[in-house]
């Protein structure tokens, strides 16, 4: 995004985050930067003002739900994730030089309906990439499907499978309302086998 300026924030509200990278990077969708980056984030996710609390790593772009205490918490927070995902790319991919395509992008979560739909659309954004005939029912690997407590019942073999990747917690608990609780009162669980609007 073109720099201009960023409208305020207040700590009540969670908020959708999607970062692009350069058309030159390789897919991130490969198992060494995934388990990298998420050791990366581990040591990152929570510092005080800002929480990451969850994302979904696609091919050319990353997409995050994060908290944060306002709008300068989260912009030095999408600064410390932007840099581990550049340090992270360039030393997986043996490569130098920018990673990031442009500034990050943001949407304000204020209700819950509106956090409920970013929930499904980042922990199942993998599915909308796929062919239709290859979707299955499974939690992305790539994302921190496996910590999420708000899939619908009956998926506890999908969540067991997840679960048993080796990886460090790359997420935050959630601290607002609407992110810990509040996105339940707008429909049912989450189903992992459902493609995201």
């Amino acid at each position: 995004m073109p720099h201009l300026c960023r409208t305020g924030l207040a700590a009540r509200y969670p908020c959708h985050v999607t970062l692009k990278v350069r058309d030159d990077v390789p897919s991130l969708r490969t198992v060494k930067l995934v388990n990298e980056l998420e050791r990366s984030w581990a040591k990152a996710c929570d510092r005080g003002t800002f929480r990451l609390a969850h994302y979904s790593i696609q091919a050319n772009h990353v997409h995050l739900i994060v908290e944060a205490k306002d709008a300068d918490a989260l912009g030095r927070g999408m600064n410390a994730l932007g840099a581990r995902l550049a340090r992270v790319v360039n030393r997986v991919f043996s490569r130098r030089g920018p990673v990031l395509k442009d500034r990050y992008h943001h949407v304000v979560l204020k209700t819950p309906t509106q956090v409920r739909n970013a929930l499904r659309y980042v922990l199942l954004n993998a599915k909308r990439h796929m062919k239709r005939r290859t979707r299955e029912a499974l939690i992305d690997p790539a994302s921190s499907g496996r910590w999420f407590d708000g899939w619908k019942r009956g998926s506890a073999k999908l969540i067991a499978a997840a679960r048993g990747r080796p990886g460090a917690l790359a997420i935050a608990t959630p601290h607002t309302w609407l992110l810990a609780e509040g996105w339940r009162k707008a429909g049912p669980r989450l189903d992992p086998a459902a493609a995201p609007g």
